[in-house]
């Protein structure tokens, strides 16, 4: 399976090095948000696995607050880069349960060992717990199981399984008909595994 990474970093340049030093080194997938709404927009098309955020992205919402808001829709690991080095904000992004955190300016090395933990990490959770993987209400509506189906085997009430599928349909932008996000979920299958 290819890894899905997301980086979330205004500055462009930075950006791209870190997009190619992913590609040069590992099998993966990447997308680039250069602000929070961007980010937000691209969680529900590529959903990632590992997010690479940057703490300070110059808006009224920092990066950690960006992950905060995420981990609540979202499955992934999230490793800061940012030039911040001080120890209350590196303690902030620990309450996130981050998985690395690399201090400005990024060099080749640095971002291949922060990234080469994860991805191994992230290799044996896939080969170890696959069905673990399937315990996404998308993935699971994908292979055609019922609002009751979903809601035993994620433990929730097939009242909350309902509320998840009206705000996944809002934020995917599709009308509440009753066959809409099964359409969507079919037609990005691959994207869902």
């Amino acid at each position: 399976m290819m890894t899905r990474v997301l980086i979330v970093e205004e500055e462009i340049i930075i950006a791209r090095f870190i997009e190619q030093q992913l590609k040069a080194h590992f099998d993966c997938e990447t997308a680039i948000a250069i602000s929070s709404g961007e980010a937000m927009e691209a969680m529900p098309k590529l959903l990632p696995h590992l997010l690479l955020c940057d703490i300070n992205l110059e808006e009224s919402l920092s990066g950690i607050q960006l992950v905060r808001q995420l981990q609540h829709h979202y499955s992934f690991e999230v490793i800061y880069i940012s030039s911040y080095n001080d120890k209350n904000i590196i303690e902030e992004a620990v309450l996130t349960d981050a998985s690395n955190y690399i201090i400005k300016p990024v060099d080749e090395m640095q971002l291949f060992a922060g990234v080469r933990l994860i991805m191994e990490k992230l290799a044996r959770k896939n080969s170890q717990d696959a069905p673990a993987a399937v315990l996404n209400p998308v993935q699971l509506i994908s292979l055609r199981r019922s609002t009751k189906e979903i809601a035993e085997i994620m433990f929730l009430s097939p009242y909350t399984v309902k509320n998840q599928r009206h705000k996944i349909c809002r934020k995917l932008g599709l009308k509440d008909e009753n066959n809409a996000l099964l359409k969507w979920a079919l037609e990005n299958s691959e994207k869902l595994t």
